[in-house]
């Protein structure tokens, strides 16, 4: 096949206020640095989540409109949050605000203690988001005609880790990506499984019958032959092997796999990690439709300060590629750079540009012309 995704382009004009709405938490993650979380006196906060780093790398590095739906508690943790979110060019416009019991037992900020790692020690994430606002949202809470439909987003992101959060975020996910399809508008779906978040889950079968039902309304998904297995229980022998192709060819069997189980999907994609350190790692950006699979370029000692964020900026660098008609090997490219870049600086996101990312792509490293 040619290689041009024309069919994953964006319409020219319709009207529509945003490119992407992406669906789900937001936390507030609190950085020590260099440093470690036991014995830290200062930390730096940022804003993260899955599904809104998609937004924020598609608004801050490609200059595309996005909007995120989420909740927030109507307190000062929730105002510093909207804040960053507006500073990232992400439209807060839909956020549902939770009002503060003072307390938190039903709507509080999401947290996230996250140390890097350096060399033999690895990074460690803390979590404390249980009863957060975002994990209460039900699917009444958004008018989903007016955020999907003729003035509302041609794309919709949303994710594993917010459909896990609660029975009603299961719920919601769902509900959105159906709406979706009904309304014409093109989803995507970052399975990123998390075991301790779905072994807490009320339903013990939720974890692969709420996957299953939202990827039977996706057009691209966002896993490895691992994430595939867990969360939609399509097992292959590939399984645990780190392959790394060098050339274009055939989708992988785990790939196909998810092809012939849900005839509407037109993507897979994964990145592949090779980690040697905390502060070296093989990447590689793979995206598959349905008849070919495109590689990125390797890069088997990549750099890394933080990792958090990488698969994220590697989902808006491919998402962006293909809304702009990009080919699916461009497209590629794009995203593994930016998933690259990510990873060289603090915080969850990239803070980088299109030119920088080209010169990755070209081969060009660090210091100036």
């Amino acid at each position: 096949m040619s290689g041009v995704a024309r069919s994953w382009a964006l319409p020219v004009g319709g009207g529509k206020r945003w490119d992407l709405a992406a669906l789900g938490e937001v936390m507030l993650r609190f950085d020590p640095g260099e440093g470690r979380i036991r014995s830290a006196r200062a930390f730096d906060v940022w804003e993260g989540g899955g599904e809104y780093n998609v937004a924020r790398g598609l608004s801050r590095t490609f200059r595309r409109p996005t909007t995120v739906l989420t909740a927030l508690p109507r307190n000062p943790l929730g105002a510093l949050a909207e804040s960053l979110i507006a500073q990232a060019r992400v439209d807060v416009g839909a956020i549902v605000w939770r009002d503060y019991d003072g307390v938190g037992r039903e709507a509080r900020m999401g947290l996230n203690f996250t140390e890097r790692g350096f060399g033999v020690r690895p990074p460690q994430g803390v979590s404390d988001r249980a009863h957060s606002a975002a994990s209460a949202l039900e699917p009444q809470a958004f008018d989903w005609d007016e955020v999907l439909g003729a003035s509302g987003a041609h794309w919709l992101h949303t994710g594993g880790v917010f459909a896990a959060l609660s029975a009603e975020t299961a719920q919601t996910a769902l509900t959105a990506v159906r709406a979706a399809r009904r309304l014409g508008v093109t989803v995507s779906y970052d399975l990123n499984y998390r075991e301790s978040l779905w072994r807490s889950h009320p339903d013990p079968e939720a974890l692969r019958a709420v996957n299953r039902a939202i990827v039977a309304e996706c057009d691209l998904v966002f896993a490895d032959d691992r994430g595939l297995a867990a969360c939609l229980g399509l097992v292959s022998e590939e399984v645990g092997r780190r392959a790394w192709p060098t050339d274009p060819g055939p989708p992988s069997k785990a790939a196909q796999m998810a092809f012939d189980a849900f005839p509407q999907l037109r993507g897979v994609a994964y990145t592949l990690r090779d980690p040697k350190s905390a502060t070296v790692n093989g990447w590689q950006g793979v995206f598959h439709e349905r008849d070919e699979r495109y590689v990125s370029i390797a890069r088997p000692d990549l750099e890394i300060l933080d990792r958090v964020g990488g698969g994220d900026a590697f989902a808006s660098g491919l998402i962006h590629g293909l809304m702009a008609g990009e080919s699916a090997q461009r497209a590629v490219e794009l995203a593994a750079a930016h998933g690259a870049l990510a990873m060289t600086t603090p915080g969850d996101n990239a803070e980088t540009n299109l030119a920088e990312i080209e010169a990755l792509i070209r081969g060009e490293r660090g210091g100036s012309r």
